[in-house]
């Protein structure tokens, strides 16, 4: 005897309802909690002259000092300048990625950043960031995001995001790197730096010959990097 097999509906042979799926809409407000330990430096006169408002740096440290021993960060950059007892004449916030595996988390810092400007007289107008390796990355990220609340940027040997140069529009940026930089090659900030020039941005670039890695020795004990931050400030 002969079957014959019956065309069947292709929504009946996968199983699936011949009414469409739907997709329902929600909004949620998400809070995460993330601990954050920092060093804030308060420069001369900050005390004593309770109506002047100061530049502020946020400080981005490297892999190397992540964790939650917030001695670490006082071993380079400039919280280590700091307490060898260099001043500067601004602020100086250097939190401490919790997360030795992890990236920075850029809506932390700018929550914490928003804590700090509320508290201390931080003058709007010049709040600069700045990092080093992998905090360089962290701070190319930050003033990408956020470029309303950045004056200027200093990266120093930091991996780069070159496809949003754009993004920066004109902001002042120095970047630092040392050309036999084995561990973050000097070819990302070329790439960042011609992308920059390419967008008509003026960013200036210290390439070290000679230097691995660290970079931020030099960088950060050049005291024209200073006179050029503090001559950065947004207009109104």
């Amino acid at each position: 005897m002969t079957r014959k097999l019956k065309a069947l509906p292709i929504c009946i042979l996968l199983g699936l309802s011949s009414v469409a799926a739907q997709q329902k809409e929600f909004k949620v407000e998400l809070k995460p909690v993330l601990e954050m330990q920092y060093l804030l430096y308060l420069p001369d006169g900050y005390e004593s002259d309770s109506e002047a408002e100061f530049p502020l740096l946020l400080f981005l440290h490297g892999g190397g000092s992540s964790g939650d021993d917030i001695e670490m960060l006082k071993r380079s950059g400039l919280a280590g300048k700091i307490e060898e007892g260099k001043s500067f004449p601004f602020m100086v916030l250097s939190p401490q990625n919790p997360h030795s595996r992890k990236f920075w988390n850029e809506t932390a810092l700018i929550t914490l950043l928003d804590k700090i400007q509320k508290e201390y007289r931080v003058d709007p107008s010049r709040v600069w960031v700045a990092g080093l390796s992998r905090g360089g990355y962290g701070a190319w990220r930050m003033a990408i995001q956020y470029p309303e609340r950045f004056a200027a940027l200093v990266a120093v040997c930091g991996e780069t995001p070159d496809h949003y140069a754009r993004w920066l529009g004109d902001m002042p940026i120095w970047v630092f790197h040392g050309e036999d930089d084995r561990t973050i090659s000097i070819k990302e900030s070329d790439e960042m730096v011609a992308a920059l020039k390419k967008n008509g941005n003026p960013v200036r670039y210290t390439r070290y010959p000679d230097t691995g890695h660290n970079a931020w020795d030099q960088a950060f004990s050049d005291p024209e990097l200073y006179k050029w931050l503090l001559a950065q400030k947004k207009e109104e």
